[in-house]
Protein backbone atom coordinates (compact mmCIF):
# COMPACT_ATOMS: atom_id res chain seq x y z
CA UNK A 1 0.00 0.00 0.00
CA UNK A 2 1.35 3.45 -0.96
CA UNK A 3 1.06 6.60 1.13
CA UNK A 4 1.42 10.35 1.12
CA UNK A 5 2.47 12.38 4.12
CA UNK A 6 1.84 15.96 5.17
CA UNK A 7 4.65 17.53 7.19
CA UNK A 8 3.65 20.64 9.18
CA UNK A 9 6.25 22.81 10.90
CA UNK A 10 4.49 23.49 14.21
CA UNK A 11 5.22 24.54 17.80
CA UNK A 12 4.87 22.73 21.16
CA UNK A 13 1.71 24.69 22.00
CA UNK A 14 -0.02 24.01 18.69
CA UNK A 15 1.13 20.46 17.88
CA UNK A 16 -1.46 18.55 19.91
CA UNK A 17 -4.42 20.49 18.49
CA UNK A 18 -3.08 20.16 14.95
CA UNK A 19 -2.69 16.42 15.51
CA UNK A 20 -6.30 16.14 16.67
CA UNK A 21 -7.55 18.01 13.62
CA UNK A 22 -5.50 15.83 11.26
CA UNK A 23 -7.12 12.80 12.86
CA UNK A 24 -10.49 14.38 12.09
CA UNK A 25 -9.32 14.66 8.48
CA UNK A 26 -8.74 10.89 8.35
CA UNK A 27 -4.98 10.55 8.90
CA UNK A 28 -3.92 6.92 9.31
CA UNK A 29 -0.97 7.82 11.54
CA UNK A 30 0.47 10.97 13.11
CA UNK A 31 3.92 11.45 14.62
CA UNK A 32 5.92 14.33 16.11
CA UNK A 33 9.52 14.91 15.03
CA UNK A 34 12.35 17.18 16.14
CA UNK A 35 12.88 19.80 13.43
CA UNK A 36 16.12 21.35 14.76
CA UNK A 37 18.21 18.52 16.32
CA UNK A 38 17.18 19.58 19.80
CA UNK A 39 17.21 16.42 21.99
CA UNK A 40 15.27 16.35 25.25
CA UNK A 41 17.30 14.25 27.66
CA UNK A 42 15.70 14.73 31.04
CA UNK A 43 12.09 16.00 31.13
CA UNK A 44 10.32 16.86 34.34
CA UNK A 45 8.34 14.01 35.86
CA UNK A 46 4.78 13.86 34.58
CA UNK A 47 5.52 15.96 31.48
CA UNK A 48 5.82 15.13 27.79
CA UNK A 49 7.75 18.08 26.37
CA UNK A 50 8.03 18.78 22.65
CA UNK A 51 10.74 20.55 20.72
CA UNK A 52 10.60 24.31 20.09
CA UNK A 53 10.29 23.47 16.39
CA UNK A 54 8.13 20.38 16.09
CA UNK A 55 7.19 18.73 12.82
CA UNK A 56 3.74 17.12 12.85
CA UNK A 57 3.78 14.33 10.26
CA UNK A 58 0.44 12.90 9.09
CA UNK A 59 0.24 9.79 6.92
CA UNK A 60 -2.65 9.32 4.45
CA UNK A 61 -3.59 6.73 1.85
CA UNK A 62 -2.01 7.57 -1.52
CA UNK A 63 -5.49 7.94 -3.10
CA UNK A 64 -6.21 10.88 -0.79
CA UNK A 65 -6.64 14.25 -2.51
CA UNK A 66 -4.16 16.62 -0.79
CA UNK A 67 -6.19 19.72 -1.70
CA UNK A 68 -9.28 18.25 -0.04
CA UNK A 69 -7.32 17.52 3.14
CA UNK A 70 -5.96 21.06 3.28
CA UNK A 71 -9.40 22.58 2.62
CA UNK A 72 -10.96 20.52 5.42
CA UNK A 73 -8.06 21.15 7.78
CA UNK A 74 -8.19 24.91 7.11
CA UNK A 75 -11.84 24.96 8.13
CA UNK A 76 -11.20 22.89 11.28
CA UNK A 77 -8.29 25.10 12.34
CA UNK A 78 -10.05 28.44 11.65
CA UNK A 79 -9.45 31.17 12.62
CA UNK A 80 -5.90 29.91 13.21
CA UNK A 81 -3.87 29.83 10.00
CA UNK A 82 -2.17 26.59 8.97
CA UNK A 83 1.57 26.42 9.61
CA UNK A 84 4.02 25.89 6.76
CA UNK A 85 3.73 22.41 5.30
CA UNK A 86 4.85 20.17 2.49
CA UNK A 87 3.38 17.03 0.94
CA UNK A 88 5.52 14.02 0.02
CA UNK A 89 4.96 10.64 -1.53
CA UNK A 90 6.11 7.76 0.67
CA UNK A 91 7.70 4.77 -1.03
CA UNK A 92 5.73 1.59 -0.60
CA UNK A 93 7.83 -0.83 1.51
CA UNK A 94 7.57 -3.87 3.65
CA UNK A 95 7.70 -1.76 6.81
CA UNK A 96 8.11 -4.70 9.18
CA UNK A 97 11.06 -5.99 7.18
CA UNK A 98 12.49 -2.47 6.92
CA UNK A 99 12.28 -2.11 10.73
CA UNK A 100 13.83 -5.53 11.35
CA UNK A 101 16.70 -4.89 8.97
CA UNK A 102 17.79 -1.92 11.09
CA UNK A 103 18.68 -4.17 14.04
CA UNK A 104 21.76 -6.38 14.01
CA UNK A 105 23.72 -8.30 16.65
CA UNK A 106 25.94 -5.97 18.71
CA UNK A 107 29.13 -6.99 20.51
CA UNK A 108 30.14 -5.64 23.93
CA UNK A 109 33.68 -6.50 24.99
CA UNK A 110 34.98 -10.07 24.85
CA UNK A 111 31.95 -12.12 25.87
CA UNK A 112 28.63 -10.33 25.39
CA UNK A 113 26.40 -10.05 22.33
CA UNK A 114 22.89 -8.61 22.05
CA UNK A 115 20.97 -10.35 19.26
CA UNK A 116 17.44 -9.72 17.95
CA UNK A 117 15.44 -12.95 17.85
CA UNK A 118 15.31 -13.07 14.04
CA UNK A 119 19.13 -13.02 13.73
CA UNK A 120 21.57 -15.90 14.21
CA UNK A 121 24.16 -15.08 16.91
CA UNK A 122 27.53 -14.49 15.18
CA UNK A 123 29.41 -16.38 17.92
CA UNK A 124 27.51 -19.36 19.30
CA UNK A 125 30.12 -19.76 22.06
CA UNK A 126 29.62 -16.20 23.34
CA UNK A 127 27.08 -15.07 25.93
CA UNK A 128 24.21 -14.15 23.61
CA UNK A 129 21.32 -12.10 24.98
CA UNK A 130 18.28 -12.49 22.74
CA UNK A 131 16.44 -9.18 22.96
CA UNK A 132 14.03 -7.48 20.57
CA UNK A 133 13.28 -3.75 20.46
CA UNK A 134 10.12 -3.13 22.47
CA UNK A 135 8.23 -0.77 24.74
CA UNK A 136 10.88 -0.36 27.43
CA UNK A 137 14.16 1.49 27.00
CA UNK A 138 17.31 -0.58 26.60
CA UNK A 139 18.36 -2.69 23.64
CA UNK A 140 22.09 -1.99 23.80
CA UNK A 141 22.10 0.62 21.05
CA UNK A 142 22.15 3.62 23.40
CA UNK A 143 25.60 4.71 24.69
CA UNK A 144 24.51 4.52 28.35
CA UNK A 145 23.47 0.88 27.98
CA UNK A 146 26.63 0.09 26.02
CA UNK A 147 28.78 1.62 28.75
CA UNK A 148 27.19 -0.62 31.37
CA UNK A 149 27.39 -3.75 29.22
CA UNK A 150 31.06 -3.14 28.49
CA UNK A 151 31.70 -2.86 32.24
CA UNK A 152 29.78 -6.08 32.92
CA UNK A 153 31.70 -7.90 30.20
CA UNK A 154 34.94 -7.28 32.12
CA UNK A 155 33.49 -7.96 35.59
CA UNK A 156 33.33 -11.14 37.65
CA UNK A 157 29.74 -11.48 38.83
CA UNK A 158 29.85 -15.23 39.42
CA UNK A 159 27.61 -16.19 42.36
CA UNK A 160 26.95 -12.51 43.15
CA UNK A 161 23.68 -10.85 44.16
CA UNK A 162 22.97 -8.07 41.63
CA UNK A 163 20.37 -5.29 41.60
CA UNK A 164 19.47 -3.56 38.32
CA UNK A 165 17.77 -0.39 39.57
CA UNK A 166 15.76 1.19 36.76
CA UNK A 167 15.81 -2.05 34.81
CA UNK A 168 13.88 -0.94 31.70
CA UNK A 169 13.96 -3.91 29.33
CA UNK A 170 16.01 -5.93 31.83
CA UNK A 171 19.05 -6.02 29.55
CA UNK A 172 21.61 -5.40 32.32
CA UNK A 173 19.90 -7.81 34.72
CA UNK A 174 19.82 -10.52 32.04
CA UNK A 175 23.48 -9.92 31.18
CA UNK A 176 24.42 -10.28 34.86
CA UNK A 177 22.40 -13.49 35.17
CA UNK A 178 23.96 -15.03 32.05
CA UNK A 179 27.41 -14.03 33.30
CA UNK A 180 26.88 -16.18 36.37
CA UNK A 181 25.20 -14.04 39.02
CA UNK A 182 23.47 -16.16 41.65
CA UNK A 183 20.53 -13.82 42.26
CA UNK A 184 19.38 -10.84 40.17
CA UNK A 185 16.50 -8.46 40.76
CA UNK A 186 15.14 -5.66 38.61
CA UNK A 187 13.55 -2.52 40.03
CA UNK A 188 11.51 0.03 38.08
CA UNK A 189 8.65 2.49 38.52
CA UNK A 190 7.10 1.52 35.17
CA UNK A 191 4.92 -1.63 35.16
CA UNK A 192 5.67 -2.06 31.44
CA UNK A 193 9.38 -2.22 32.27
CA UNK A 194 8.81 -4.93 34.86
CA UNK A 195 6.67 -6.87 32.38
CA UNK A 196 9.32 -6.49 29.66
CA UNK A 197 12.07 -7.61 32.05
CA UNK A 198 10.14 -10.75 32.97
CA UNK A 199 9.37 -11.58 29.33
CA UNK A 200 12.96 -11.00 28.21
CA UNK A 201 14.35 -13.02 31.13
CA UNK A 202 12.11 -15.96 30.22
CA UNK A 203 13.24 -15.74 26.60
CA UNK A 204 16.85 -15.97 27.75
CA UNK A 205 16.24 -18.79 30.21
CA UNK A 206 17.12 -16.86 33.36
CA UNK A 207 15.15 -15.97 36.47
CA UNK A 208 14.88 -12.33 37.56
CA UNK A 209 12.61 -11.09 40.34
CA UNK A 210 11.10 -7.66 39.66
CA UNK A 211 9.86 -5.02 42.08
CA UNK A 212 8.50 -1.53 42.26
CA UNK A 213 10.88 0.69 44.29
CA UNK A 214 8.79 0.62 47.48
CA UNK A 215 8.68 -3.20 47.33
CA UNK A 216 12.41 -3.74 46.75
CA UNK A 217 13.98 -5.98 49.44
CA UNK A 218 16.36 -4.19 51.81
CA UNK A 219 19.05 -6.88 51.47
CA UNK A 220 22.33 -5.24 50.37
CA UNK A 221 23.78 -6.53 47.10
CA UNK A 222 27.23 -7.40 45.73
CA UNK A 223 26.74 -5.16 42.68
CA UNK A 224 24.28 -2.37 41.99
CA UNK A 225 23.61 -1.17 38.45
CA UNK A 226 21.61 2.01 37.85
CA UNK A 227 21.26 3.26 34.28
CA UNK A 228 18.69 6.01 34.83
CA UNK A 229 19.27 9.79 34.56
CA UNK A 230 21.31 12.28 36.55
CA UNK A 231 18.38 13.81 38.45
CA UNK A 232 16.94 10.54 39.79
CA UNK A 233 20.44 9.22 40.49
CA UNK A 234 21.14 12.16 42.77
CA UNK A 235 17.87 11.89 44.68
CA UNK A 236 18.25 8.10 44.97
CA UNK A 237 21.86 8.19 46.22
CA UNK A 238 21.09 7.36 49.90
CA UNK A 239 18.77 4.52 48.88
CA UNK A 240 21.20 3.03 46.37
CA UNK A 241 24.03 3.30 48.89
CA UNK A 242 21.93 1.45 51.48
CA UNK A 243 21.29 -1.33 48.95
CA UNK A 244 25.03 -1.83 48.28
CA UNK A 245 27.33 -3.88 50.53
CA UNK A 246 30.49 -2.34 51.95
CA UNK A 247 33.30 -3.02 49.49
CA UNK A 248 30.89 -3.69 46.62
CA UNK A 249 30.84 -1.76 43.33
CA UNK A 250 28.15 0.55 42.02
CA UNK A 251 27.76 1.34 38.30
CA UNK A 252 25.89 4.51 37.34
CA UNK A 253 24.95 5.70 33.86
CA UNK A 254 22.40 7.86 32.07
CA UNK A 255 24.60 10.86 32.90
CA UNK A 256 25.61 13.60 30.47
CA UNK A 257 29.24 14.70 30.49
CA UNK A 258 28.22 18.07 31.94
CA UNK A 259 26.57 16.30 34.89
CA UNK A 260 29.34 13.84 35.78
CA UNK A 261 31.10 15.93 38.48
CA UNK A 262 27.82 16.74 40.19
CA UNK A 263 26.68 13.12 40.35
CA UNK A 264 30.12 11.83 41.37
CA UNK A 265 30.32 14.33 44.24
CA UNK A 266 26.88 13.27 45.44
CA UNK A 267 28.01 9.63 45.76
CA UNK A 268 31.35 10.36 47.43
CA UNK A 269 29.66 10.31 50.84
CA UNK A 270 29.26 6.52 50.44
CA UNK A 271 31.60 5.45 47.63
CA UNK A 272 35.21 5.85 46.53
CA UNK A 273 34.44 7.09 43.04
CA UNK A 274 36.56 6.34 39.96
CA UNK A 275 37.21 8.71 37.04
CA UNK A 276 34.32 8.83 34.55
CA UNK A 277 34.28 6.82 31.34
CA UNK A 278 32.72 8.55 28.34
CA UNK A 279 30.96 7.40 25.16
CA UNK A 280 29.76 10.24 22.93
CA UNK A 281 28.22 12.77 25.36
CA UNK A 282 27.29 10.13 27.96
CA UNK A 283 29.17 9.07 31.09
CA UNK A 284 29.55 5.94 33.19
CA UNK A 285 30.55 6.35 36.84
CA UNK A 286 31.73 3.54 39.09
CA UNK A 287 32.74 3.39 42.72
CA UNK A 288 33.32 1.06 45.67
CA UNK A 289 31.22 1.34 48.83
CA UNK A 290 33.36 2.44 51.79
CA UNK A 291 32.68 2.12 55.53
Amino acid sequence: MAWIQFIFNSTPDAADHLSDMLSECGADAITFQDNQDQPIYEPELGTTPLWSSTDVVALFDAETDPDSVITLLTGLMAPTALPRYRVEAVEDKDWVREWMDNYHPINFGDRLWICPSWQTPPDKHAINIMLDPGLAFGTGTHPTTALCLNWLDQADVTDKYVIDYGCGSGILAIAAALLGANKVIGVDTDPQALEATQANAARNGVEIDTYFPDECPDLACDLLLANILAGPLQSLAPRLAALTKTGAPIVLSGILDTQADMVSQRYQAWFDMNPPVQKEEWIRLTGLKHD
